[in-house]
């Protein structure tokens, strides 16, 4: 029997006037922003239009074909304990692959488009160890291309959204909000320094202009959501449960959190209406989530894998993965300004769920940007209260043995400044590794000699385990 694809016609509701653009197509955005806009009540007046990460010419993405094919609708398949739930999510109006850059900059351009949101992970941003813009080989060439083009098509995040804010400019089009929503400490300032810093290398008035908060509005988001990639398995449960082929289903925890704070000077969706917490300060929100979710998840992404585990789940299920990950909340937690006692044990509930498969390759990617935001501040803080917490050393030397290749693949955007750290003996591995992540403990020996011990440790387990298997 032939299945029927899953249209917009048939499944969903007719598309909303673009007013949000989106940067980062893929599960994360579509399991959470796209949802929350979905569930607010005023969605017929807010359409996205989301591009894919990748802007080079020529390049498509998976899911940018599969869901250009279904008009932009797919289904979230929300995983609980109990079961699946189904739910077609109509939010996407519009959908198209990075190098797609003339209609970006035609958004942007709109007077109707009031909000641009992105989720490029931490490696999008192009900063430096300092926070700011870094001046690397792709962002020089960035900056000398659109010297010479206005219109020509950027590689990098500061790049594209320099270049659509400069066509907004151009238009006058109105204010914009920028809301980022990556896993990041104070995204919104993060990602104004590197697009203004791109800015005023490209035209310093630019600059100005970006930074006139009349003009463009930096918001604040901290975002929540575990949501692993899709698989075949996926596609085949909502063609079993609903009764239709989806090429793009995206499979998502009960769990969602969406904390905001900013101006929306040209206006926004009802998202508090959906759940959505608006509030003056989202640091204390973010920091409880990367430390305590983000910071466990990589030291699961780490040592998981060294003891033959693939997923969060079968790693919480591990005896010494899971100590490690209570003794991590218990030295993490109080440097937090708000409670976290209840908010670890609804993370125990969700990390243990066995309904979502969320790989820890998936996790491990790009740990040299993520170890520095997750794991690095309650070190330092640690450190500089005079303790030496095993269980942060502990997750320094099982990112050193995933560097030698002991674990999951490496897949790290910043794999070049990497290459060679775990090189040599434990002793100089431990030394390089703590120099890079934490450049403020380079000369603590006491911490480099017990990340020495741990990867010794870790060696000498996984040899004995390998062992007896």
């Amino acid at each position: 029997m032939t299945i029927a694809p899953l249209t917009r016609a048939d499944h969903g509701r007719p598309a909303a006037p673009v007013r949000i653009v989106h940067l980062g197509l893929g599960n994360f955005t579509r399991a959470h922003q796209a949802w929350y806009t979905e569930q607010a009540p005023d969605h017929d007046s807010w359409g996205i239009a989301a591009f894919s990460g990748h802007s080079g010419a020529g390049r498509r993405s998976r899911v940018v074909d599969a869901l250009a094919g279904q008009d932009g609708v797919y289904t979230l398949i929300t995983r609980g304990a109990e079961g699946d739930r189904f739910a077609v999510i109509s939010s996407l109006s519009a959908v198209h692959a990075g190098s797609e850059h003339d209609a970006f900059r035609r958004y942007l351009a709109d007077p109707q488009v009031a909000i641009m949101t992105s989720t490029v992970t931490e490696s999008g941003y192009q900063r430096d160890g300092q926070g700011h813009l870094e001046m690397n080989d792709a962002v020089r060439a960035d900056i000398a291309a659109l010297r010479s083009d206005p219109d020509a098509v950027p590689l990098t995040v500061p790049g594209r959204v320099t270049s659509g804010l400069a066509a907004r400019r151009a238009s006058g089009a109105g204010p914009i909000t920028i809301l980022p929503c990556d896993n990041l400490a104070e995204n919104g300032v993060a990602f104004r320094t590197v697009v203004t810093e791109f800015a005023a290398a490209l035209d310093p008035d630019l600059a100005d202009w970006a930074q006139d908060p009349a003009h463009v509005a930096w918001a604040t988001s901290m975002v929540d959501r575990i949501t692993p990639a899709t698989t075949d398995a996926d596609v085949d449960v909502v063609r079993d449960g609903c009764g239709y082929l989806d090429a793009a289903p995206v499979p998502t925890e009960p769990f969602a959190e969406w904390v905001i704070s900013g101006a929306f000077p040209a206006g926004r969706p009802a998202w508090e209406k959906a759940g959505v917490q608006i509030v003056d300060d989202v640091a204390p929100f973010e920091q409880r989530k990367l430390w305590l979710l983000n910071g466990a998840h990589s030291l699961l992404a780490y040592l998981g894998p060294l003891q033959g585990c693939e997923t969060v789940a079968e790693a919480m299920a591990e005896p010494h993965c899971r100590q490690a990950v209570d003794d991590w909340w218990a030295t993490a937690a109080p440097h937090l300004s708000i409670p976290a006692e209840d908010y670890c044990r609804a993370l125990t509930e969700r990390f243990e769920n066995p309904n979502i498969r969320h790989l820890l390759a998936q996790i491990a990617s790009d740990g040299s940007a993520k170890l520095p935001q997750r794991i690095v501040p309650v070190l330092e803080l640690e450190r500089s209260q005079g303790r030496l917490p095993r269980v942060a050393a502990l997750g320094i030397a099982a990112w050193t043995l995933h560097l030698r290749g002991r674990s999951t693949p490496v897949r790290d955007a910043g794999a070049r400044a990497i290459q060679g750290l775990a090189d040599g003996s434990d002793a100089e591995a431990a030394r390089r590794v703590v120099a890079f992540l934490a450049p403020s403990l380079a000369d603590d020996s006491e911490l480099i000699g017990l990340v020495e011990a741990m990867i010794g440790e870790l060696e000498h387990s996984q040899t004995s385990e390998d062992a007896t298997r």
